[in-house]
C-alpha cells in the first residue's frame, strides 16, 4: 500500500479528451445502444493513508449527450429524459472512498440526475499511472455499475407488442477515467536570497496531447 499512497496521494483533474463517463441500455429489448457526455470534469483528492480524507467530484453536462444519433440525443435533451433546459448538470459528490483491494477501490456518495438525488457506490479500478510524453502523470480509473433511470425520474418508455419495452430500465454507467496530478509545489532557489518561499512547476497542457 505505501508505494501506492505515496503515488496516487494528492489532487487529480479529469482530462475530459481523454476520459469517458457513459452509458449502455438495451434497446427493443435485442440491442445495446451505448452513450456518453462529451463536457465532463471532475476532481480526486487521494489520501490512502487516511481514506477518509479522500473526496470525488464530478460534473456532466447533461446537453453533452452523445449516442451519435442526433434525433436520439435531442428526445434525451427533452424534458422526457434529462430536460437539459431545467437541469443542465449531473453530479456525482463522494461522501465515502474506501480501499477493498489492492489498486480496487468502492467510491459511495450523492448522483443527482434532475431534481433527484440518491446515495451510489462505484466500484473503481486502478488500471495504471504513467508519466506520459510531456511529463504529465497520470492515472487511469476504470469501473461499471448499473442503475434503474426510473429511480432518477427517467421514466418515458413505450411498451412493444411482445410485452416488453423500447428502452431498458436497467442502465449500465461506465467509467473510464484519465486523471492528471497536479503539480506539486517546490523549494524556490530564490528562497535562499529572500525571495519567496515557493513556486508552483509550470505544468504542461495536459489537454495538448492528441488523442
Amino acid at each position: 500500500m505505501t508505494d501506492t499512497a505515496t503515488t496516487l496521494g494528492g489532487d487529480w483533474d479529469f482530462d475530459p479528451q481523454h476520459t469517458r463517463i457513459g452509458f449502455s441500455a438495451r434497446h427493443a429489448m435485442i440491442t445495446t445502444v451505448r452513450g456518453s457526455f462529451n463536457e465532463v470534469e471532475g476532481h480526486v483528492h487521494a489520501d490512502l493513508e487516511d481514506m477518509d480524507a479522500s473526496h470525488v467530484e464530478i460534473t456532466l453536462k447533461a446537453a453533452s449527450v452523445d449516442t451519435r444519433t442526433p434525433d436520439r440525443d435531442a428526445h434525451l435533451r427533452s424534458p422526457d429524459f434529462f430536460d437539459v433546459e431545467t437541469y443542465p448538470d449531473i453530479t456525482f459528490v463522494s461522501t465515502r472512498v474506501e480501499e477493498i483491494e489492492d489498486n480496487a477501490y468502492l467510491v459511495t456518495g450523492d448522483l443527482t440526475i434532475k431534481d433527484v438525488t440518491q446515495s451510489l457506490s462505484i466500484p473503481i479500478a486502478l488500471s495504471g499511472v504513467e508519466r506520459d510524453a510531456f511529463g504529465v502523470v497520470r492515472a487511469g480509473f476504470e469501473g461499471t455499475r448499473k442503475v434503474n433511470r426510473r429511480d432518477y425520474g427517467l421514466e418515458w418508455n413505450m411498451p412493444l407488442d411482445s410485452g416488453g419495452v423500447l428502452v431498458s430500465e436497467r442502465i449500465t454507467l461506465e467509467f473510464e477515467i484519465s486523471a492528471v496530478k497536479r503539480e506539486a509545489v517546490v523549494e524556490s532557489a530564490a528562497e535562499s536570497d529572500g525571495g519567496p518561499e515557493a513556486e508552483a512547476v509550470p505544468q504542461p497542457d495536459a489537454t495538448a496531447e492528441a488523442s
